[in-house]
């Protein structure tokens, strides 16, 4: 039977290194680094939101479903995805960063195959150098867990999908990719 795969771009971070700035609407070529996320997305899923903690009037602008992290106080990634897993209605759920504007176009047929092969939960990718966590495929059943992860004050995401056995797949053909727009440099640069 055919695994049923949502998809989120988080969005809901501070942008720490970009000075405070909401990344997701930073412009880029002249549009939202969010709106490049979702391009590259809306060829592998039909169903995409966005996880946002703040402008989120700005983000539902784009006709995308947009919700916030359950808990309060930008408690990272983590936040975000849990709230995304209770909320899900599909089998397993993609989660893309939304300062990630060249994502593989083939992320989530290999993320998958990987988890079917497998038999896991999650799996991420690793461009042959990095890990790349936030580029992920979770299915919701190990949302109890992640929130007992959460409670415990844990934060780091590759611990906790170490310790859920998951997979990572190898997009070092494509390691380009995964470049993150960290700062307001980085945009210029790539302008």
């Amino acid at each position: 039977m055919e695994i049923t795969i949502s998809a989120v771009i988080l969005a809901g971070g501070l942008a720490r290194r970009m000075g405070g700035a909401d990344k997701g609407l930073q412009l880029w070529r002249g549009q939202p680094l969010f709106m490049h996320v979702y391009r590259r997305l809306a060829s592998q899923t039909g169903f995409i939101s966005i996880n946002a903690n703040r402008n989120q009037e700005k983000y539902a602008e784009s006709g995308l479903p947009v919700f916030s992290d359950d808990a309060p106080d930008f408690q990272g990634p983590l936040s975000g995805i849990l709230t995304a897993l209770k909320r899900a209605e599909t089998d397993f759920v993609l989660f893309v960063p939304c300062d990630c504007p060249l994502l593989p176009l083939d992320l989530l047929e290999k993320l998958k195959r990987a988890v079917e092969k497998n038999d896991v939960l999650i799996a991420y990718a690793h461009d042959g150098e990095r890990e790349h966590p936030t580029c992920c495929l979770i299915s919701p059943k190990i949302s109890t867990v992640l929130a007992a992860y959460l409670a415990q004050g844990e934060r780091r995401m590759l611990q906790f999908m170490r310790q859920q056995h998951a997979i990572a797949v190898d997009f070092s053909e494509q390691k380009s990719a995964f470049r993150n727009m960290n700062s307001l440099e980085d945009l210029k640069l790539e302008a």
